[in-house]
């Protein structure tokens, strides 16, 4: 990480004229960021084709013999990578890790080149997905069919790894609670034949000890991962040829339980109920780049207001934010970057009144790249997150058209996917447009637990007329409750435009009294029925979004400001969330 070489590659003549070798007229770049709004001109920070990244890095004598490796956190939305001149790995998806193996590359007690040839265009196949425009002057505009801005670049950590030839590939767990303790039922995955032995540490102190590339982990009196009181174990994974440790790897693990049950959502056998946010990765000048100030303040400001989760929307976040709810006690929610699947470039007011064009989206020429794309994207997300005890649960799509012939087609094999490569089988979920109704979602069926996305009293029927936006908001749930099945349904997004600097009496929409109005009418709806388990309010923060004649430099349904700053409705929502017990609505 820290400053790179910079380049802009319109013509994608890059490859051809050899930049990897280096960049003509570079400008400086800081890794990890977005590069967007650095720039000062509209023309860079808009900028949609390829881009290069470039730096130099020293690779030490002793690391001979070693396999060398270079890991990227994420490059959006996709890579190809190059060492002194060579390509070595290619990668598309912009929000998750890959590597690139180069030992035979590099050259040892010598600096290497690294160059990284990136592209943040959109298509119809990727994940998330929407259109590349190209205007009169030539230029190219994305034409995003989700409503958050298409920030670009090395997002996350670039590292450089030494690791053992014979190593740890994989690690998992499975938990149980038993009388007297918990048990914990582990898989290794390595590339060799080697003996392989799991410690668990409590502190200092070793509590269990297992032998073999899966067993079981019995720890006596094991003190429970929770809401807010998190409690993590080490546990420590080696290869070993007899006494010489070949290969080593450790972990914070918690040891919790999970489940949907009886419409209820149950942590360590008791019922919890969801209040939190949906989020986004975004914050100003550094866009969607890790910033561990901004993560830690965001945890704060969840703790002050009484959240205890979160929705990952509409991607696969930092691993660095799960590792931190691991430590501080938060559930998430994880979602795949599966946003945007609704042909309409407005789809955010547009597809979720039903106005938007009427296309059936999984019946597509491209709908069998998407799919590929779509299952690559869930299972590396899933590999990666599978032992935070934070994660309870998949979110496999964000709003997508559900209602045509080729719904069901499509969402069986991700629901079955996901199901299929986790250990801990999580419930599955996806988040469900305000135009999909009980009758006509065609993908409900699929899922464990019901979470709608539902903005009754702003989009439709807002201001004086939020009387009757509540009566069509309860025949709504009136409907739901005849085909949830026992199943619990929560809240992802429910929220209301506002600027800070606006107060009026009486309200008016768009000022902090009328969000406040809105989120009493969406509460009161909520209290009135059992199976509601959760409220995810959108969004925790101000974020950016393209440009329109509906956002105002960005979406404003912020609770805090995008300067982490509470708006009137975060003490609201803190005399609230403090006020509920942890079990609210719950049946033990």
């Amino acid at each position: 990480d820290g400053m790179w070489k910079f380049a802009f590659d319109p013509e994608s003549k890059g490859v051809e004229a050899n930049w990897a070798a280096g960049l003509p007229n570079p400008v400086s770049m800081p890794v990890p960021s977005s590069f967007c709004d650095i720039f000062t001109d509209k023309d860079s920070r808009e900028y949609c084709g390829d881009f290069w990244y470039e730096t130099d890095f020293f690779v030490p004598g002793e690391w001979s013999g070693k396999e060398v490796q270079i890991r990227f956190g994420s490059a959006t939305h996709r890579a190809r990578v190059f060492v002194n001149g060579v390509e070595v790995v290619s990668h598309e998806g912009g929000f998750l890790p890959f590597d690139a193996t180069v030992t035979d590359i590099v050259r040892y007690n010598q600096y290497n080149k690294l160059a990284v040839l990136l592209n943040n265009e959109l298509n119809e196949y990727m994940l998330p997905a929407g259109q590349t425009a190209t205007l009169a002057n030539g230029k190219k505009m994305a034409a995003p069919y989700f409503d958050f801005y298409n920030y670009a670049g090395l997002h996350r950590p670039v590292k450089l790894m030494a690791l053992p030839k014979e190593r740890i590939l994989d690690f998992s767990v499975v938990h149980r609670l038993v009388e007297g303790g918990a048990e914990v039922d582990y898989t290794v995955t390595t590339n060799g034949d080697h003996d392989v032995v799991v410690e668990v540490f409590d502190g200092c102190t070793k509590v269990a000890e297992a032998c073999g590339k899966t067993g079981t982990l019995k720890i006596a009196d094991a003190k429970l991962w929770n809401v807010h009181a998190a409690y993590l174990y080490t546990f420590n994974v080696r290869i070993v040829d007899g006494s010489e440790v070949i290969d080593e790897y450790y972990d914070k693990i918690g040891i919790r339980t999970f489940e949907v049950k009886d419409g209820h959502f149950l942590l360590n056998g008791k019922s919890v109920y969801l209040r939190g946010f949906g989020k986004h990765e975004d914050a100003d000048i550094r866009g969607r780049g890790l910033d561990l100030v901004t993560v830690k303040r965001d945890y704060e400001c969840m703790k002050w207001i009484g959240a205890n989760c979160f929705r990952t929307s509409h991607y696969p976040y930092a691993e660095e934010l799960y590792q931190m709810a691991d430590e501080e006690g938060f559930l998430i929610i994880d979602e795949v970057p599966a946003v945007g699947l609704m042909e309409s470039t407005m789809n955010f007011l547009a597809a979720s009144q039903g106005n938007g064009k009427k296309v059936g989206f999984f019946e597509k020429e491209t709908t069998p790249k998407l799919l590929e794309n779509h299952k690559a994207a869930l299972t590396d997300m899933i590999n990666r997150d599978k032992n935070h005890a934070s994660v309870i649960a998949w979110s496999i799509l964000n709003e997508p058209e559900c209602t045509s012939e080729g719904t069901e087609a499509y969402f069986k094999p991700l629901f079955d996917l996901a199901h299929e490569i986790d250990p801990q089988k999580r419930p599955r979920t996806y988040a469900i447009i305000m135009k999909s109704f009980p009758n006509t979602s065609k993908g409900q069926q699929f899922c464990d637990f019901i979470s709608l996305n539902r903005y009754y009293g702003w989009y439709v029927m807002g201001g004086m007329g939020i009387s009757d936006a509540e009566v069509a908001f309860r025949r709504e749930m009136d409907g739901w409750a005849k085909v949830l099945n026992g199943r619990p349904m929560i809240f992802t997004e429910y929220g209301a435009d506002t600027m800070p600097s606006e107060h009026k009496l009486p309200s008016v929409m768009w000022s902090q009294e009328y969000q406040n109005e809105y989120l009493d009418m969406n509460h009161n709806v909520f209290d009135s029925y059992d199976f509601v388990q959760g409220e995810l309010v959108w969004n925790f923060a101000d974020f950016q979004t393209t440009e329109g004649i509906m956002r105002v430099n960005g979406n404003k349904k912020g609770i805090f400001t995008r300067q982490r700053q509470p708006k009137d409705a975060a003490f609201h929502f803190r005399a609230r969330w403090t006020s509920l017990p942890l079990d609210y609505k719950g049946n033990n």
